[in-house]
């Protein structure tokens, strides 16, 4: 069963609009759960324009689900994640500078540096999961390096999907299937929606997870969330 993890990056981002409380990030995690979500995603990003570290202790004591944290592995995602010890901890090659994630890691270039941040994540008990582009070599340098999954960016396949979408899910699922020889699990992410998620999922049934934020809470805007996760939650089940 591939589950839902709804990334509440853009709950933040609205709340830093205008100052305040509202919307509440907490409450929202909350009733993200309790409307249907399996995890929790969240992306702390050093100018904080979303998700505020601040954020990240108030909800690991409130999920109960699976609380996921994405970043650039510098010292003080490090130190984050061994406060908080989430269920999983997704290693992004951001720089500060970008908008959102565009691009995995090169886990062969990176493979020694990335085997010293997992070595010490991995002290927390947390799951470590390694965002990579859709290369069967990416998935094998990252099971090297000691992760536990490769998260998919979908991008590229979002992007395909439109015009040949068995073109665009082949790179995918060549990854994913190598990432399952390497005994790795595989999650994917990045600008899946409710067009695109039913024939990612069909096309590579073993996929443990989705993270998805951005397409959710735009839907929600005229769904509502309650419906929203149920909506996608049914892509994944159907």
């Amino acid at each position: 069963m591939t589950r839902l993890s709804v990334n509440i990056n853009k709950i933040a981002t609205l709340r830093n609009a205008r100052g305040g409380n509202n919307p509440d990030v907490i409450k929202a995690a909350v009733d993200c759960e309790r409307f249907g979500a399996e995890g929790i995603t969240v992306h702390p990003r050093p100018d904080e324009r979303h998700i505020r570290y601040a954020d990240v202790p108030e909800l690991a004591r409130v999920v109960k689900t699976e609380f996921n944290i994405e970043g650039y592995p510098d010292e003080r995602y490090l130190q984050l994640v061994a406060s908080v010890k989430p269920a999983q901890a997704t290693l992004v090659p951001d720089s500060p500078d970008v908008i959102t994630s565009n691009a995995g890691w090169d886990t062969v270039r990176h493979n020694s540096f990335l085997a010293e941040v997992i070595r010490e994540l991995k002290k927390s008990g947390a799951r470590i999961s390694v965002f990579v582009n859709p290369l069967p070599a990416m998935a094998e340098g990252a099971a090297k390096a000691g992760a536990d999954r490769i998260e998919l960016y979908t991008e590229p396949y979002a992007k395909g999907y439109a015009t040949n979408r068995d073109k665009a899910i082949k790179p995918y699922l060549e990854c994913a299937q190598a990432a399952q020889a390497a005994g790795l699990g595989v999650n994917a992410g990045h600008d899946l929606d409710l067009t695109n998620l039913r024939f990612l999922r069909q096309s590579i049934p073993f996929l443990d997870e989705v993270s998805i934020g951005h397409a959710l809470i735009c839907d929600a805007l005229y769904y509502g969330l309650e419906n929203t996760i149920q909506l996608y939650l049914r892509q994944l089940r159907d």
